[in-house]
This record gives structure tokens, C-alpha cells and sequence, in this order.
């Protein structure tokens, strides 16, 4: 029966989880951002290195 009650009460597991779901949020929070945002950074790096070149 404590076997029982000292599962139940440990979080470890609970907290790796959360961990993990807060780890996933992110990644998927910046592959987002760089879809969206990929094309004109490119497009940003590509005008600079214009004027570089063109100097």
C-alpha cells in the first residue's frame, strides 16, 4: 500500500513531461518563425551583399 501512495505522490515523471511539452512548444514556435520570416531575411541578406559586392 505505501508502494501505491509513494507513486502516486512522486512528480518526476510529471515535471519530464511538462519539460518535454515546454521544449516542443518552443521548437515548434521557432520553425514557425522561420518559415514566416525565412523569405525575407533572405531576401535581406541577398540586398546587402549586393551593396557589398557593388562597393
Amino acid at each position: 500500500m505505501n508502494a501505491i501512495k509513494n507513486f502516486i505522490a512522486n512528480e518526476d515523471g510529471i515535471t519530464a513531461i511538462e519539460y518535454a511539452l515546454m521544449a516542443a512548444a518552443i521548437a515548434a514556435a521557432i520553425t514557425a518563425g522561420l518559415a514566416i520570416l525565412g523569405p525575407k531575411l533572405t531576401a535581406s541578406l541577398t540586398y546587402i551583399s549586393g551593396l557589398i559586392k557593388s562597393s
